[in-house]
């Protein structure tokens, strides 16, 4: 039954889902609607003003930046020549569709723990890797389901050490308040148990959606052959590398000397690792030049599509739906808490599904936090909540509904060779599953 509704889905979302930046402007113009009727004095110069300053400010474009080298960088990584010959050994296991599906979510949900880039890349990989094995060997197989089995990554990526909302506030939190180290927010034991449940339940569940007439013969296309690793550096070329390596290490351990380890991991000094460890594991700068230059492709949709998104948070700020969110947002969970639920659920609750709803139209965790970080902020003050606890409640809904947002799909689409209409019925299946393990969590923590 499951496989059957999933397959359902699938061919729906083949059907009517647009191109993604197709829906980035669709999602612009009913912000712009939304903004409109709420407003007290309709003023449309205001919302394309505010539209026009989010777009093009010097933030947004630092952040996209930062969103997009670590993409790059994480690509770099995973297709470094000792962890490209890992993920072709792990190809090799799987044969049915049920395997390659489990084993290609549960090995991009556990790199995307440690770097959302970088599990996002592996998980497309090794589900392109299944594909070229099934079609060399002659076995069917339901390659899109594979493919989807890799974006789930993006369902714990935000509790896990590259999450932009805790590490935002381990530099600060709204109201000038003290930064929040990571032992709260993504080390703390709600954090870790979800997380672990994610990794086991979701690799589980999506092997159940295979279907032996879902099963196709598997065309793709062929990708050029990287030749960085084919070129062989001088003495001075590796000296210097790893010069600079141990410059950045240096740089590394004095951050955390300074800051403290659990506040020294931020955007920047996460990007800063990546590179070293591309780096490193190239063994020279041309090598890893080289193959720097071939990933940047995969990032053309962050480059293109984010400022759009932090455009629609303008567009949210002047219409006034920034403020409705927040009033509504303590209004709800106080009504929820006065049925005699206990007043932490229910915030999380509230917090959760606002989250995954912004998260649609700012699919950004960071662009995400910029936008509800005070509101949760005084939300959770109103209430009593914790406020490291209130960070996470906004983090899971913003991976949550990852799986219905195709924006991060975009470099796993471009190695899949697949468009987003053909994962988003089995990403949206495994959405409507997890859901309980959240609220399982608030529940129990």
């Amino acid at each position: 039954m499951l496989a059957r509704l999933s397959a359902r889905l699938a061919d729906l979302a083949r059907a009517v889902v647009p191109d993604p930046f197709v829906i980035a402007l669709g999602l612009s113009a009913l912000a712009f609607v939304f903004g409109y009727a709420t407003m007290s004095e309709p003023d449309a110069g205001a919302l394309a003003a505010g539209w026009f300053a989010r777009l093009s400010s010097p933030g947004t474009l630092a952040f996209t930046f930062q969103m997009a080298l670590i993409l790059v960088a994480g690509t770099v990584l995973a297709q470094a020549p000792v962890v490209s010959r890992l993920l072709g050994r792990l190809a090799d296991v799987p044969k049915t569709t049920a395997s390659a599906a489990a084993l290609t979510s549960f090995v991009a949900m556990s790199a995307a723990f440690l770097n959302w880039g970088f599990g996002l890349v592996v998980g497309a990989l090794v589900a392109r890797r299944i594909g070229e094995r099934a079609r060399d060997e002659g076995r069917p197989l339901n390659y899109p389901l594979v493919a989807a089995a890799g974006y789930t990554c993006m369902m714990v990526w935000h509790g896990g050490f590259s999450g932009s909302a805790p590490l935002k506030v381990t530099e600060g939190t709204p109201f000038d308040g003290p930064p929040i180290a990571l032992d709260e927010t993504i080390l703390a034991p709600m954090n870790l148990a979800l997380s672990a449940a994610l990794l086991l339940f979701v690799p589980w569940f999506i092997s159940r959606l295979s279907a032996p007439e879902d099963e196709r013969p598997v065309v793709l296309p062929e990708r050029a052959v990287d030749e960085a690793d084919k070129v062989t550096p001088g003495l001075v070329q590796r000296v210097l590398g790893l010069f600079i390596v141990a410059l950045g290490i240096a740089a590394l351990i004095g951050r955390a000397a300074e800051a403290g380890p659990l506040r020294a991991v931020t955007l920047d000094t996460m990007n800063l690792a990546l590179v070293l460890a591309g780096l490193l594991l190239y063994g020279s700068p041309i090598r890893f030049g080289r193959a720097f230059a071939r990933a940047v492709p995969e990032a053309s949709g962050i480059l293109l599509q984010f400022p759009f998104y932090f455009g629609i948070l303008g567009l949210m700020e002047a219409g006034g739906l920034v403020a409705l969110l927040a009033e509504g947002s303590v209004e709800l969970s106080a009504v929820l808490a006065s049925s005699g639920a206990p007043e932490a659920f229910c915030f999380d609750v509230v917090t959760f599904f606002s989250a995954g709803l912004v998260n649609l139209f700012v699919p950004s965790g960071g662009g995400q936090w910029a936008v509800q970080g005070a509101i949760v902020a005084q939300a959770a003050g109103e209430l009593g909540v914790p406020l490291p606890r209130a960070v996470m409640s906004l983090a899971y809904g913003d991976e949550w509904t990852n799986m219905l947002q195709p924006f991060w799909a975009l470099a796993l689409l471009s190695i899949t060779g697949l468009e987003a209409r053909d994962i988003l019925g089995y990403t949206l299946t495994i959405m409507l599953a997890a859901l309980p393990l959240y609220l399982l969590a608030f529940l129990l923590f």
